[in-house]
Order: structure tokens, then sequence, then C-alpha cells
């Protein structure tokens, strides 16, 4: 199973992936994790990306998109895949779907979940109270660039599945069973 799970930062994806992969024996996939295992194993597409990485410039699709083909070709990808902050594009949405293609693996699911931004800002506030501000990232400054990034980036892509009749909304405003309840029944019909 092939899962590409969206939702702003704060969402609750996180949470859900490891639901998702206790329950269907699947990988969890990051991009940012692939690519520093590659360049620490010194693949050629590491050493590709250790170069542009040095030279202060971003990595490009063509290098994700290998290092993602790579990835999913290893025998503990066998069950399946949840790729959580990829595509983040439409030009990474539609390589995905090419490499995908290429591999004769098909996508099962894309699911996003939903959280208007003003309870992202609640939940992080909470967060930081109960754990004291253990997380850096948890203050209203940092989720508000990570929200204007996701916005104008990530959230365009959404769309391009709805089009494709792949995209799965559920409501990220419910309790964390609901939601996890409301995913696994998309995920087993």
């Amino acid at each position: 199973m092939n899962i590409i799970l969206f939702g702003p930062p704060g969402a609750g994806k996180g949470t859900q992936a490891e639901f998702i992969v206790n329950r269907f024996k699947v990988v969890q996939l990051s991009t940012g994790d692939m690519l520093r295992a590659a360049v620490t194993q010194g693949t050629e597409l590491g050493r590709m990306a250790k170069a542009v990485m040095a030279a202060g410039d971003l990595v490009d699709d063509g290098i994700i998109l290998g290092i993602i083909g790579d990835r999913i070709d290893e025998p503990d990808c066998a069950n399946g895949f949840i790729l959580d902050g990829f595509p983040r594009t439409l030009p990474q949405a539609a390589g995905l779907d090419r490499l995908l293609a290429e591999k004769g693996r098909k996508r099962d699911a894309v699911i996003e979940v939903q959280v208007p931004d003003s309870e992202l800002f609640a939940r992080i506030e909470k967060r930081a109270a109960e754990t004291g501000g253990a997380r850096a990232d948890d203050n209203a400054e940092t989720l508000k660039k990570r929200l204007e990034v996701y916005h104008s980036q990530t959230a365009p892509v959404l769309p391009y599945y709805q089009e494709k009749g792949m995209l799965n909304t559920v409501d990220g405003l419910q309790t964390i069973e609901a939601v996890t309840a409301e995913i696994m029944t998309i995920l087993e019909g």
C-alpha cells in the first residue's frame, strides 16, 4: 500500500502515520531522512546532492525523485510506504506519478488531514506549555512561516490529486481516534 499523506504542520500527520505503519506494515519515508542517508552512504545520487547542498543550492526534483526511487526498491518497502512531506510542488507530484508508473507501483491513497490555521496555533501553544517549550519549533512565529510555505507551495498540489479522484480529506479537528478510524476506513475500503 503506497500512501501520500498531506496536512499542515501540527495537523497530526506523524501520529497518524505511526498508526498506518503499525496496521499495514508499511514504511514511513521522509525525503529529508532519505537525502541525508544517501549523502552518508555516498551513493551516486547522494554525492550529487552533497555537491548541490555544499554550493548552498536546493536539491533538484530529479535527484530527490531518484533517491525516492532507490529507497522504495529496498526490501522493507515491499509492503508499501507512506510519503509525508512529499510531493511539495506540482512538478514533484507529476514526477512521482512517472516514477511509480516506471516501477509498476501504484498510488493507493492520497489523504489530507485538514485543520484550520487557528487550531494549529492553539495546538502549538498547548504543546509548548505542556513540554515547557522542549521543541524549538513550538512557537507561533515558526509555525506562521511553516504555514506560509505549506499554503503557497504544498496546498496547490491538492487539486492535482483531486482532479484524479485520489484525494481523501479527513477532518483533523476530530479526536485522534476518530481521525484514525476515518483514515483506516479509507485505506481498508
